[in-house]
C-alpha cells in the first residue's frame, strides 16, 4: 500500500514539474505588469520605465507600468504580494519598500518571504537639495541655520518607509539637526513643492533630482556618495562637505510574488540582465547619475542578501519610528 502511494506521489510530482516547465517555456504569452510603489516621475518610476521597455523587448511582450502610491510603497507591495504567482505581475522595490518598511509598519500584510527576488537593476545615490532661495550656500551654513532654528526646517521625501525617507533619516542623524520630515506620495510631488518653495528641501535620489539642480530650480547641497557624480560635478560629496557620516547609496530590484516558478524567475532575470546592458538603459542611467549593477551583481541570490542585510540595518536605525 505504501509503495503504491509513493508511486502515485512520484507521478503527481512529475506531472506538476512537467506542467511548470511547459508553462515557463511558453512564458510570457501576454503583457506583464510591473508595479511601481510611487507616483510617476520619481526615482523608482524613472528606473522602472527604462528597464521595463528593454525587458519587454527581450521577452517579446510589453511590460506595463502601474503606479500604486501610498504608505511609503507598502500599498503597492501588498498588492504585489497578493498577485497570482505566474510571472505576469512583478514589482520594483528598494531598501525602503523591501527592508525598512517591516520596522516602520510592523503590521504589514506581507513579509520578506512573500516575495521572490528577480534581480537588482540599479544602484542609486542620495542627494539633499534645497529650495533655490534657502539662506545657506553650503552644508556648513545649512547645519548652522538648522541648529539655530530647531524643528523649523522641513524636508520632503517620498513617504515614510521609502528610500528617500531613509536618506532624510540618515542625513538629519548624521548632521545632528532637528528637522521636520514631510512625507509625500512620491518623490516627484515633493520635488515640485521644493521647486515652488513650499518646503525647504528634499531628500531624493540623483535619478530624479539631478535635472532640477542643473536647471537651477533647486540647489544641491550634498550627495551621500564617496565620489562626485558626473552629471553634477560641482556637488560635493559628504566627506568633502564635512559630513562623512552621511552615506546614501541605495539599490533598486525586481521582485515577484512567492510561488512564482523558478524557470519564470530565470527568464525574468535574463531579461533584466539584458535590459541593463543595453545602450539605451546605460545612457538613461548615465543621464540620471544612476549605475547599473556589475556583471556579478545580477543574481537573485545577491538581491536576497541585500534585503536580509537591510532589514536588520533599518531595524536598528528606525527603532524609534516603530515605537510611534
Amino acid at each position: 500500500m505504501i509503495s503504491f502511494m509513493l508511486k502515485r506521489l512520484s507521478v503527481a510530482v512529475a506531472a506538476v514539474a512537467f506542467a511548470t516547465a511547459a508553462f515557463a517555456q511558453d512564458y510570457p504569452k501576454r503583457p506583464i505588469t510591473m508595479i511601481v510603489p510611487f507616483a510617476a516621475g520619481g526615482t523608482s518610476d524613472v528606473i522602472a520605465r527604462a528597464v521595463a521597455e528593454q525587458m519587454g523587448i527581450a521577452l517579446g511582450q510589453t511590460i506595463v507600468i502601474e503606479n500604486v502610491a501610498g504608505a511609503g510603497g507598502s500599498t503597492a507591495l501588498a498588492r504585489a504580494s497578493r498577485a497570482e504567482p505566474d510571472g505576469y505581475t512583478i514589482a520594483i522595490g528598494n531598501a525602503g519598500t523591501n527592508a525598512a518598511s517591516y520596522t516602520i509598519y510592523p503590521k504589514l500584510p506581507f513579509t520578506p518571504e512573500s516575495f521572490v527576488p528577480i534581480a537588482m537593476v540599479a544602484k542609486t545615490f542620495g542627494i539633499i537639495a534645497l529650495r533655490k532661495d534657502f539662506p545657506a550656500k553650503d552644508l556648513k551654513e545649512f547645519i548652522a541655520y538648522a541648529k539655530a532654528n530647531p524643528g523649523k526646517i522641513n524636508l520632503g521625501h517620498a513617504g515614510v518607509g521609502s528610500s528617500n525617507y531613509l536618506i532624510c533619516k540618515s542625513f538629519v542623524t548624521s548632521a545632528g539637526i532637528d528637522a521636520t520630515l514631510v512625507g509625500y506620495r512620491g518623490a516627484a510631488p515633493a520635488l515640485t513643492d521644493a521647486v515652488g518653495s513650499q518646503i525647504d528641501g528634499v531628500c531624493d535620489a540623483a535619478a530624479s533630482v539631478s535635472q532640477a539642480i542643473n536647471e537651477k530650480l533647486v540647489k544641491g547641497l550634498v550627495v551621500g556618495s564617496t565620489v562626485r557624480l558626473a552629471t553634477l560635478p560641482d556637488l560635493p560629496t559628504s566627506a568633502e562637505a564635512g559630513l562623512p557620516e552621511f552615506e546614501a547609496q541605495g539599490w533598486n530590484g525586481l521582485f515577484a510574488p512567492k510561488g512564482t516558478p523558478p524557470a519564470v524567475i530565470a527568464k525574468l532575470n535574463a531579461a533584466a540582465r539584458t535590459a541593463v546592458e543595453t545602450d539605451a538603459v546605460k545612457k538613461r542611467f548615465a543621464d540620471l547619475s544612476t549605475v547599473a549593477p556589475d556583471a556579478n551583481e545580477h543574481a537573485p541570490e545577491l538581491l536576497q542578501q541585500l534585503v536580509t542585510r537591510d532589514v536588520e540595518k533599518y531595524r536598528k536605525m528606525l527603532a524609534d519610528d516603530a515605537k510611534q
